[in-house]
């Protein structure tokens, strides 16, 4: 069984090194990993750093414009060979030693997609309630749209296994890639697990890039991949 891990990367000179370290550290029993990063980009350091980074089980790519994240998965999901594909941000927000419990669903027979909730009671930085707050009303408008209960349909963790990933044929180009990612396995009636995961989050002078147009656009989408 192979595990296709894409980290779509866009100025996280921080954070990049570290996040491939932690996500080469998991080792799970009778899984395989490849990682696929994709740099959208960045304009600060964080493409000599990628550059220094050699693994055999590590592919890189580099967009030649910015386009975003959803840009940047798609570029990453052409080129996984896994069974199983898991979306990894390149933030530290999300811990990699979460990947187990992600994946036991799919590994069980269970589920075909599995989400990380960072709302179903695991440990969390306390940071930022309107942040929340609209997370949680995108995330409600979206269930009342496809008629799923999820509690975080923002979450970076995706897992799903690779027949899904055919059926995906991704529009959005950036944060738009939520709501449309859930509108789709929707309708593809997927089986579909929530599994609660840790999370770090950081503000945005740390350098979170999520914003008010970005909510705006999942809005949209919402309604979009719903009726569209």
């Amino acid at each position: 069984m192979k595990l296709s891990i894409v980290i779509p990367v866009y100025n996280e000179e921080q954070t990049a090194e570290e996040i491939v370290k932690r996500v080469l550290a998991v080792e799970i029993p009778g899984i395989e990993k490849e990682l696929v990063i994709v740099d959208d980009c960045s304009t600060d350091g964080t493409a000599a750093i990628l550059a220094g980074i050699s693994a055999p089980n590590v592919r890189k790519f580099r967009h030649g414009v910015n386009q975003g994240k959803g840009a940047a998965l798609k570029t990453g999901f052409n080129a996984c060979s896994g069974d199983i594909i898991l979306i990894q941000d390149a933030d530290l927000e999300y811990d990699p030693r979460d990947y187990a419990r992600l994946l036991e669903p799919i590994l069980d027979g269970r589920a075909d997609v599995v989400f990380g909730s960072r709302f179903l009671g695991g440990p969390h930085r306390v940071l930022m309630f309107w942040h929340y707050v609209g997370n949680r009303f995108l995330t409600l408008l979206s269930n009342m749209l496809t008629n799923l209960n999820l509690t975080d349909m923002e979450t970076c963790y995706k897992v799903f296994t690779r027949d899904v990933l055919k059926g995906l044929d991704v529009e959005e180009k950036r944060f738009g890639f939520e709501p449309e990612f859930t509108a789709r396995v929707s309708r593809m009636r997927a089986r579909i697990y929530e599994t609660p995961i840790s999370y770090s989050g950081r503000t945005y002078q740390e350098g979170k890039k999520i914003g008010m147009m970005d909510a705006f656009r999942a809005l949209f989408c919402i309604v979009k991949y719903r009726f569209f």
